[in-house]
């Protein structure tokens, strides 16, 4: 008679945890090929804002960071092709150029906004092939990728898309990741986890402007004519993809 509470509590706890498992959660553990992709996003988004919010050394300090952590990635990683490596060190070599020109117009060639945008495609494209991940697995990535392009037209104009991968977030701008983006995050569950809530809202906040980016036309304006807001951008983007990382 004893055994019959401690078979039942078993029974409890297992059930529970079953039922646990089937809810949506986070993805696994960002493997370093998705972290290559961030740190990417993240190093050109820093050169961005050194260059546009007058080469503060806050943000030189940020490129040196988050290139040593895109490196750390790559060093970890036990898929590694030959292509990986060529666009990392284009892609390196393209910010280094971009802290070096000096601060006015003339001293930036003219063909440098779409060699840095070439570099972290090619880059992204590169550490996307060797992954197997799921869409849910892409959201810090497809995250940082929409910063990018919200810097660039905030700073020196429009990101030119892989559009020859549409079906990935490479070709892809705010019109088809924030959708999606939304989907994927109403999927996660956040009765259990308030971390998730906190995501969430935050998500509601940077879509607004992410939102606003007016992709679809050549001018450098925003749809509803305010103001870029590239330094909220970035912040709200860093935290809540920490957040989402965290949760791996």
């Amino acid at each position: 008679m004893r055994c019959k509470p401690l078979v039942r509590n078993i029974l409890i706890w297992a059930f529970g945890l079953l039922a646990s498992l089937a809810l949506p959660t986070a993805a696994e553990a960002l493997t370093p090929q998705e972290q290559m992709q961030i740190y990417a996003c993240r190093a050109t988004s820093s050169l961005l804002l050194y260059r546009g919010e007058g080469f503060q050394a806050s943000y030189a300090q940020r490129v040196d960071t988050d290139l040593a952590a895109l490196a750390a990635a790559l060093q970890s990683s036990q898929q590694v092709s030959d292509e990986l490596r060529k666009t990392h060190q284009e892609l390196v070599t393209q910010i280094r150029r971009g802290v070096s020109f000096g601060p006015n117009e003339e001293d930036v060639p003219w063909a440098y906004q779409r060699e840095l945008g070439k570099a972290l495609r090619d880059f992204l494209l590169s550490a996307h092939a060797l992954t197997g991940n799921t869409a849910k697995d892409e959201l810090p990535v497809k995250i940082e990728y929409l910063s990018v392009q919200y810097l660039f037209r905030s700073y020196i104009g429009s990101f030119e898309l892989a559009r020859e991968h549409s079906e990935q977030y490479q070709g892809q701008d705010e019109r088809a990741l924030v959708p999606d983006i939304d989907i994927q995050l109403v999927e996660l569950n956040d009765k259990d986890n308030p971390a998730i809530g906190k995501i969430k809202t935050r998500w509601g906040y940077l879509k607004v402007a992410l939102n606003d980016m007016n992709s679809g036309v050549t001018a450098m304006t925003s749809s509803s004519g305010r103001p870029f807001a590239p330094i909220m951008v970035d912040r709200h983007t860093r935290t809540l993809t920490e957040q989402l990382m965290s949760l791996n």
